[in-house]
């Protein structure tokens, strides 16, 4: 990594009180960072950040804000931040965008191949096999339409057409929400 003094605005120690948590022990600017960060009011985060989680956690050396980063050296118990500037960056987050848009999209179509599999696997015998056992199934206990639908490996719509069948019969009822999931039992 290459990089010029000028890069760095700032440097802060960020001690640990056992009782208090996190405090900003001292800090240095070497250019103006009104805008960018205010150190005393981040010490805690940045702290945590670096530090946080348990000692088998892999944590971060530097972290990049989209003015600034931090590279961070633990010392004991503190945390010595050096605060720079980053130049010539948007290049490469541009490029790493046109990466990232390109895997969610092959996976969203995978996503898509997948459910098309499975709606051709499960003919109109398998559904009607799937209505009478899900009554059975929901007995005495609750599931989501996601288990459900993995469980039978349905597509989405045929679960929800397989449910909605099954309530308007008054075979099963909604229990309650898990999120944004309905719960369903049997009657």
């Amino acid at each position: 990594m290459n990089f010029t003094e000028s890069e760095m605005f700032g440097a802060a120690l960020i001690g640990f009180d056992m009782i208090d948590g996190p405090f900003l022990k001292w800090k240095k600017e070497f250019s103006k960072i009104n805008d960018k960060v205010n150190l005393n009011d981040f010490a805690m985060n940045f702290y945590l950040a670096f530090r946080g989680g348990n000692n088998s956690v892999k944590k971060p050396r530097a972290i990049l804000y989209d003015e600034f980063y931090i590279v961070a050296f633990p010392r004991d118990l503190e945390l010595c931040c050096l605060f720079m500037k980053p130049q010539n960056v948007d290049n490469n987050i541009n490029q790493l965008n046109k990466i990232a848009s390109r895997i969610i999209t092959e996976m969203e179509s995978n996503d898509e191949d997948d459910e098309e599999k499975t709606a051709v696997d499960s003919d109109e015998d398998t559904i009607e096999e799937i209505i009478r056992i899900i009554p059975n199934l929901l007995s005495g206990t609750q599931m989501t339409t996601p288990e459900l639908r993995r469980y039978f490996k349905l597509s989405n719509s045929q679960i929800w057409k397989v449910m909605s069948d099954l309530e308007n019969s008054k075979k099963i009822t909604r229990a309650a929400k898990k999120g944004r999931s309905i719960l369903w039992t049997a009657i």
